[in-house]
C-alpha cells in the first residue's frame, strides 16, 4: 500500500462515509448470521451523525477515503462501551482494526476516565482480534436483533497520577 492509513477523531462531515462503510462492512456479518436486522445495518445516517457529535468516534483514512471506524461511549459505571468497529473489506488484515481500538481506548481512558472497556462480538466473528489485543470473554448476551453475542472486557491501564498533579 503506497499511502499510509491515518487514524483520527471523526468529524461531523465524515458521518456519511462512516454510514456507507458501516453498511458495507456489516453486510458480511449479517450474511454470517443470516440476519439482516442487525443494528449497524438499520442505523440511520442521522443517528450516525448524532454519534459522531456526542460519542468518541475514530476513523481510519486512506487519503480522503474513510476506510475504518470505531465508536466508544462512557456508561454510568465508568466502563466504556466500544462498538461498530469496521474496516473496509479490501484493507482488512493490516492491523487497522487494532489501531482504531487503541486510539479509542486511549481517549476513553485519558479524557473520559474509563476504567474498563466492554464490547460485544458476534460469536462467529471478531472475537479473535479482540482477544489478541487483551480482551477476555466475560459472558454472553443476546442483542435486540436476536444474535447471540460474546461480551468481552479489558481493564484500562492504571492512570499515572504524576501527569495530573
Amino acid at each position: 500500500m503506497g499511502m499510509s492509513v491515518t487514524i483520527s477523531v471523526a468529524a461531523e462531515q465524515d458521518a456519511e462515509q462512516i454510514f456507507r462503510l458501516q453498511y458495507l462492512c456489516f453486510q458480511s456479518e449479517a450474511a454470517l448470521y443470516g440476519n439482516y436486522r442487525i443494528d449497524p445495518l438499520l442505523q440511520s445516517l442521522e443517528s450516525v451523525r448524532e454519534e459522531v457529535i456526542t460519542d468518541c468516534v475514530f476513523v481510519a483514512r486512506l487519503g480522503e477515503e474513510v476506510v475504518g471506524s470505531v465508536r466508544g461511549a462512557l456508561t454510568e459505571d465508568g466502563t466504556a462501551a466500544i462498538g461498530k468497529l469496521c474496516v473496509h473489506p479490501r484493507l482488512q488484515g493490516h492491523g487497522i482494526g487494532a489501531r482504531l481500538l487503541r486510539a479509542a481506548e486511549a481517549t476513553l481512558a485519558e479524557e473520559h476516565g474509563a476504567t474498563r472497556f466492554r464490547l460485544h462480538a458476534g460469536h462467529r466473528s471478531e472475537g479473535r482480534l479482540y482477544q489478541r489485543v487483551g480482551y477476555e470473554s466475560v459472558g454472553t448476551s443476546k442483542g435486540a436483533d436476536g444474535v447471540p453475542m460474546i461480551v468481552l472486557e479489558k481493564a484500562a491501564p492504571a492512570r499515572s497520577y504524576a501527569a495530573t498533579a
